[in-house]
């Protein structure tokens, strides 16, 4: 059955969907994220595919049961291979009237309505603007609607700990887990074991929550609610676990210093969305990995400046305000071209703007927010799992051509998980390192005397006998290092520092595209487009219309073939979450006018809504 809506089942009777779009909404203190995770962490351990959208408000603590403290967890399962986490929920979990009020407009016309009817309350109503409780008027008519008495329900279920009522009312979320986990065919052991281990410190709270759980799966058997099963996804052969763009990009940046044998040093400040790596790789010493948290973004990139230049991988991370802040030691990080990684991950602005949405508008910052001349490669993820790929390309970029690298995530890459198929680490690529060993010339070190083929400068630790040397932030003469203000050597520096990003093109992986062979148009993307932009393609495919889509990793310098293949098509439409930033340097590259669809909602696209637009031009 290929719908995200089946009618009610009877009994025990369970009917097979192939994919199901289920948002779990509340209050910010209502537990929906963990309650999501859990969920989702489940139907990892089944073999579905899937795809998560978290959304939460930026305030640690907005408000209880306003819209602006609504926070919302969406997650698309199925059993065959899907791209994002769904356009609309066919399902949705309400947990006040604030949530449902924030999300009701996209749920599925015929979908499934679960609300805690407890929370229904006149004050609760009055906090978002209800004249009247929805749950008793006609206004719900277009959906199945199945009020739970979660909060008193969860209060009975915990009545023999010894927490106060406040407290038991904080398990109300996994009772709604567990109604779920019935409706859908999810076990509850692994959340069992997960629960224990996190509170073994609090074995009260532990006992509540669980009570809470268990009673809500009774809950779904007894009153014999709609029973559905999704079977698990056909995917390639291999070991699977649920990943998050930040953990990836952790990953990939562990397995970058081991294959480079290169120590690793994070030096960060505490950004949104972009703090997970730090946490995450803070757990990792037994790697040889140094984390710092630093006083503010200046030091964080000068601290990671420092430990490149004594022979490790230099690592920061960042968001949107921070990489503004970091932008004139990244400039020093291009004038002395040392290995330096800065990982962006994007998010609304400008100034502080959405923290906790998403956006693509770094890019023209990561292309040019720099005075001078400061050419730099930049590589993109395109999907959680492609962020452990994008950490090692930067690292290998970074180690090869002696030169910071800027890697673009964003924030739904980062908060959002799919299943990741871990690779064999012995199939990992070797990054090379060379480190200088002995005088260049004569018996003197020339720190800028370069490679042939790579235009990459010696790397010398500092402290290695005979390779004493002097770098700064003023211009240097080519070859000796030394300070030069002389014309002619200055546009020779900076015509090499522009070259050798330039030579990195004959070292990057051609731009691919699939579709059919003779398609008009093609629809190019780049960043956390790539499933929207996927599955749109493929809808209009299934429908006959004739579509081509490239997505790139590399945006600068682009892939060699760029250019070719950008004009064997009529018509080039580039989707992005900002004004039109890929299609401008497009434009000014290859001279192609391209059709721009922009979006700045701090939300991705919907597959649907491009599909439409995408559709207007075949």
């Amino acid at each position: 059955m290929s719908a995200q809506i089946a009618p009610p089942g009877t009994g025990q009777e369970r009917k097979e969907l192939d994919r199901v779009v289920i948002r779990f909404a509340g209050d910010s203190g209502d537990g929906m994220q963990m309650t999501g995770d859990r969920f989702t962490s489940v139907s990892a351990f089944l073999g579905n595919d899937l795809s998560t959208l978290p959304d939460f408000p930026a305030e640690i603590r907005a408000p209880a049961g306003t819209l602006a403290g609504v926070s919302a967890f969406q997650i698309h399962f199925s059993d065959h291979d899907i791209l994002t986490p769904g356009d609309q929920p066919g399902v949705l979990v309400a947990m006040n009237p604030a949530a449902l009020k924030a999300n009701l407009k996209d749920l599925l016309p015929g979908g499934l309505l679960i609300v805690n009817e407890d929370a229904f309350d006149k004050r609760n109503l009055e906090k978002v603007g209800y004249t009247t409780n929805p749950l008793d008027g006609g206004s719900l008519e277009g959906f199945q609607v199945t009020r739970i008495h979660m909060t008193k329900m969860t209060i009975a279920a915990v009545k023999d700990s010894t927490l106060n009522k406040k407290e038991a009312e904080r398990s109300k979320n996994m009772l709604a887990l567990g109604v779920i986990c019935w409706m859908y065919g999810r076990p509850l052991e692994p959340t069992i074991a997960w629960l224990e281990k996190k509170f073994s410190k609090k074995p009260e709270i532990a006992n509540a929550t669980i009570a809470a759980l268990k009673a809500g799966h009774a809950f779904g058997e007894t009153a014999e609610l709609a029973a559905y099963s999704v079977k698990p996804a056909t995917l390639a052969p291999g070991t699977y676990r649920r990943i998050t763009g930040n953990q990836a990009i952790a990953f990939g940046l562990i397995a970058a210093s081991v294959q480079s044998k290169v120590p690793l040093l994070l030096g960060s400040y505490p950004i949104t969305p972009a703090s997970d790596i730090l946490h995450e790789l803070s757990r990792y010493k037994n790697f040889g990995v140094r984390t710092i948290q630093a006083e503010d973004e200046i030091a964080a990139i000068s601290m990671a400046i420092g430990a490149s230049f004594s022979g490790h991988l230099g690592v920061t991370t960042t968001s949107g305000p921070g990489l503004d802040l970091k932008s004139e030691a990244l400039g020093l990080a291009v004038s002395l071209e040392l290995p330096l990684l800065v990982i962006d991950i994007q998010r609304g602005g400008p100034s502080t703007g959405l923290p906790t949405k998403t956006e693509q508008s770094d890019l023209l910052h990561a292309m040019y927010g720099r005075h001078g001349e400061s050419p730099l490669p930049i590589v993109a993820s395109y999907s959680p799992p492609s962020c452990f790929w994008a950490a090692i390309e930067g690292a290998r970029l970074a180690l090869k051509y002696m030169t910071p690298v800027i890697i673009l995530s964003d924030g739904y890459l980062a908060n959002g998980a799919e299943p990741w198929r871990i690779p064999a680490v012995e199939k990992l690529p070797e990054i090379p390192v060379r480190f200088a060993s002995q005088p260049n010339v004569g018996e003197d070190f020339w720190p800028y005397l370069r490679d042939e083929t790579t235009l990459a400068r010696p790397w010398a630790i500092p402290g290695t006998p005979g390779l004493e040397h002097r770098i700064g932030g003023l211009e240097k003469a080519d070859g000796s290092g030394n300070i030069s203000y002389d014309p002619d050597n200055h546009n020779l520096m900076t015509l090499l520092r522009q070259a050798k990003i330039k030579a990195i093109e004959e070292d990057i992986d051609p731009l691919e595209w699939d579709g059919d062979d003779d398609a008009r148009v093609l629809v190019l993307g780049w960043g956390s487009t790539y499933g929207a932009i996927g599955a749109a393609c493929r809808r209009l495919r299934l429908r006959g219309l004739k579509v081509a889509r490239a997505h790139l990793k590399h945006l600068n310098p682009f892939p060699k073939n760029t250019g070719e293949l950008l004009s064997r098509f009529d018509e080039v439409i580039i989707p992005e979450m900002n004004m039109g930033q890929l299609s401008k340097l497009i434009r000014a590259e290859f001279l192609i006018d391209v059709i721009s669809i922009n979006q700045v909602k701090g939300l991705p696209f919907r597959a649907g809504d491009l599909e439409a637009e995408i559709e207007e031009h075949l």
